[in-house]
This record gives C-alpha cells, sequence and structure tokens, in this order.
C-alpha cells in the first residue's frame, strides 16, 4: 500500500519492514535534492540503458536506469508522466531506480534493470521487490497511431504504461506479490503531481528515489539519510 509521509513523498508501506532501505516518489511538495547531499541522477534519454551509480553522486551520464548498493548512497529518476519505477534487493542490499517512458517501455528498460541487477550484484528476480509509482493513467493517455501501433494496436488508442510495465517486470521474473502499483494519474492529481500532459512545458518534475542507509542501524522514516 502507499502512503504520504511528512516529507511529500509516496511511500510503500510493506517496505518499511527493511529498515536499510530509503525510498519514495516524491510530490510536487517534494524537495527531494534537498534532503539527500548523495544523489544520483542521469540524463534521461528515452532508452533501456542501464547506469551503475557505484557510489558518484550528480547527473551521470546518459540512461534510463540507475543502479546502487553504496551505504549513504541514494539515484532518483525524473518523471512529468512517464513511469518511475524503484526495485529492491533486500538478499544484497542493493537498488534501482527506472524511468520508463513509452518509448523506454517499448524497449523493456524494466525488464533490463532487472537483468542488470542480476549481472552487476548477483540479484534473483525472484528475490527482488518492485514498486510502480505515480504515472499518468490510462485515463489519460491517448495516443495516435504510430506510438498505438507499437504497443501493438490498430488506431487512437489510450495506453496503460503502468500495467505494462508491471507485466514486462513479471516476465522478467518478479513475483507478481512482491509488484506494488500507485495508481496515481500524475495528470489527475494536479495538487500532488507534476505532468507534461497537463502543464506542458511548465511542468516541473517529480523525483523518485531510493538508496541505502549508511548503517544498518534501525532508523525511524523521519530520519533516514537526512
Amino acid at each position: 500500500m502507499f502512503y504520504l509521509d511528512e516529507n511529500n513523498a509516496y511511500r510503500v508501506s510493506e517496505w518499511d519492514e527493511m529498515e536499510w532501505l530509503v525510498h519514495g516518489f516524491g510530490t510536487r511538495n517534494a524537495d527531494i535534492p534537498a534532503r539527500f547531499p548523495r544523489l544520483a541522477t542521469l540524463k534521461q534519454i528515452h532508452s533501456a540503458e542501464c547506469v551503475m551509480a557505484a557510489g558518484r553522486q550528480g547527473v551521470l551520464g546518459n540512461g534510463d536506469a540507475l543502479l546502487e548498493s553504496t551505504p549513504g548512497a541514494v539515484v532518483a529518476v525524473r518523471t512529468a508522466d512517464c513511469v518511475p519505477i524503484l526495485l529492491v534487493d533486500p538478499a544484497h542490499r542493493a537498488v534501482a531506480a527506472v524511468h520508463s517512458g513509452w518509448r523506454g517501455t517499448v524497449a523493456d528498460i524494466a525488464g533490463r534493470a532487472v537483468a542488470a541487477m542480476g549481472t552487476r550484484f548477483g540479484s534473483r528476480a525472484g528475490d527482488l521487490h518492485a514498486a510502480i509509482g505515480p504515472a499518468i493513467g490510462k485515463c489519460c493517455y491517448e495516443v495516435g497511431a504510430e506510438v498505438a501501433a507499437q504497443f501493438g494496436i490498430d488506431g487512437r488508442a489510450h495506453i496503460d504504461l503502468a500495467g505494462t510495465v508491471r507485466r514486462q517486470l513479471e516476465t522478467a521474473g518478479v513475483a507478481g506479490q512482491r509488484i506494488h502499483l500507485a495508481g496515481l494519474c500524475t495528470k489527475c492529481n494536479a495538487g500532488d503531481f507534476h505532468s507534461f500532459r497537463r502543464d506542458g512545458a511548465e511542468a516541473g518534475r517529480l523525483y523518485s528515489f531510493a538508496g541505502i542507509l549508511e548503517t544498518s542501524s534501525p532508523a525511524s522514516a523521519s530520519t533516514r539519510l537526512q
């Protein structure tokens, strides 16, 4: 279940048991960069490129998925309708933040990120937990015939990007019961979220983040990595 915390970020309640993990899907009222001094992001290019953060911070180059296992480090992607995905491997204490727009979804960036975690950390897909954050819903995401054709649909159509990502994660081996779907439409919920479809070039960006605590000592949600 997703809930809004005191820092204006949506969290997955089932993940709160992992004391080593910091995570969230920021709203328009959250200042995520100010919270995390060791934040890493990417120049997102709507690709299937996965990048190792390896404890670095700042903009780490071109790509759409960032992988991390360094204590004290946080990785994030930025969205304004595209689908943000967080992957967590409790066995290896590793995480990934993934940006999946329609091009990235067609390229299966979610599945590529699952595979990359296996290669880099030895993660087993069946052990991973995934959260699919706020994104434009099928209710508001109508596309033309050219884009619809990329999803095997003829003519104009409403596309369920988040649902497609969920199926890709399951195909990659992530257990369905470990995939959490926010079900929050960024275009519908103007008070909480930025939306390119709604606001055009004036739209801001939402930060979705995951990281590893500096130590394994228990920490409250309000003090993690702040």
